[in-house]
């Protein structure tokens, strides 16, 4: 992947008249953003932190106002992916899986990970099959479980192997 960075987080608007911002996580929990002092390469400081029932409450030490909480609007909080903590034997991080090819345990080209999805349950891959006479390829969707994807490497020579039971 040419862009290095993960998104942890994003600004969802204004919180009250200080400056504060609302933010949907998409780490873990706020204490897996609580790691970072800095994003978006130091241009956004963190002032505080704090929990909400469908978020987190931030403060940056650049924002002083409403109106500059307003700008961040839809402003994503990313951190270099060299800065994340190592990860366990099976766990991955879902911008290592964008982008890596898919292929069938039967040897046949499925495209390209487009998304991984959690509705719940588990994590969900995104698959976009190659395009057909210049049309974009249609796209399904396989479940990240040892059953459905009995492989998978990231990185430039990275892979998910599929199991051909799984794809439409």
């Amino acid at each position: 992947m040419a862009d290095n960075t993960v998104t942890l987080a994003a600004v969802s608007g204004a919180h009250g008249v200080t400056g504060e911002v609302r933010l949907k996580l998409f780490a873990d929990s706020l204490d897996s953003l609580k790691h970072y002092k800095t994003f978006n390469d130091g241009s956004l400081t963190v002032k505080s932190l704090r929990p909400t029932k469908d978020g987190a409450i931030a403060r940056f030490v650049e924002i002083n106002d409403r109106n500059a909480a307003e700008k961040l609007r839809s402003t994503l909080l990313t951190v270099p992916r060299e800065a994340l903590p190592e990860l366990g034997e099976g766990e991955y991080y879902y911008s290592d899986l964008l982008g890596l090819p898919c292929v069938s345990t039967d040897g046949s080209d499925l495209g390209i990970c487009v998304a991984v999805e959690n509705f719940g349950a588990s994590d969900v891959l995104e698959i976009q099959m190659p395009s057909v006479e210049g049309k974009p390829g249609k796209k399904f969707m396989v479940p990240m479980t040892v059953d459905a994807v009995p492989e998978w490497a990231a990185g430039a020579d990275g892979r998910i192997l599929i199991d051909a039971a799984f794809v439409i």
